[in-house]
């Protein structure tokens, strides 16, 4: 009889394990990217309150909020080689859609869920700065851009910093469902190596620990980057 936990094979497994490790951090950081440079669009149009476009994006956001991350991730699976095939009819194109790497639908379908959630971080904290602020800016004759720029943005970006730290580890969790089409990530590295020996417990117990290790660095890194960004705050006494 076998043993019933074998801490051997744990152990053996985590080099293999994290030899996929890189390809989920490269997943969640071009995706974080993506999804702060929609967010900020996303969260300027809403807070300017552009009329057509503003309520475009509080639909984006609500569908993105509530709808599964796994079936997102399908939808582009499946749904962008059907546009481009459709692309290819209507322009008479002969565009390889089976060339596009998997790679590409992954971080497209991260990158639309992070800027849904990242945006409501990043117009909350534009909101949250004092409109005495604004006024005093536009009372020195300075743009709305500059405003923007030197007064505002600044300042949301330090408010913003610990919720878009929350969002960026739970997109490095969320990468683990992109096994489903086909990517070789942490988690289908772990599959495998747990299906090799039929040793599925102690694989997910070893890659809940990477993962539980990989979230708490970043975080404390952030953690780190906010307390830097607030170093020039001054404090006032009562």
């Amino acid at each position: 009889m076998g043993k019933i936990f074998d801490i051997g094979f744990m152990i053996q497994s985590v080099p293999e394990i994290l030899t996929a490790l890189p390809l989920t951090l490269l997943l969640a950081l071009i995706s974080a990217v993506i999804g702060l440079v929609i967010a900020l669009f996303v969260a300027l149009i809403r807070y300017f309150n552009i009329r057509g476009l503003s309520q475009i994006c509080q639909v984006y956001v609500s569908y993105i909020r509530g709808t599964p991350m796994l079936v997102q991730i399908m939808l582009v699976y499946f749904g962008i080689p059907l546009f481009l095939r459709a692309l290819n009819v209507y322009l008479g194109t002969n565009f390889n859609i089976n060339g596009v790497p998997r790679l590409v639908f992954a971080i497209i379908a991260l990158g639309f869920n992070a800027g849904a959630y990242m945006s409501e971080t990043i117009r909350s904290s534009l909101l949250a700065v004092d409109v005495g602020q604004l006024e005093a800016a536009y009372s020195v004759n300075m743009t709305v851009g500059q405003t923007l720029m030197r007064i505002v943005i600044p300042q949301a970006f330090s408010i913003a910093i610990p919720p878009l730290a929350n969002t960026l580890v739970s997109l490095i969790k969320e990468t683990s469902l992109v096994f489903t089409i086909s990517i070789i990530d942490l988690m289908a590295r772990a599959k495998i190596v747990g299906a090799r020996g039929y040793r599925f417990f102690e694989i997910y117990v070893v890659v809940s620990i990477i993962y539980w290790v990989i979230c708490t660095f970043i975080s404390r890194l952030l953690a780190a980057a906010e307390k830097g960004s607030r170093k020039h705050e001054r404090t006032i006494n009562p």
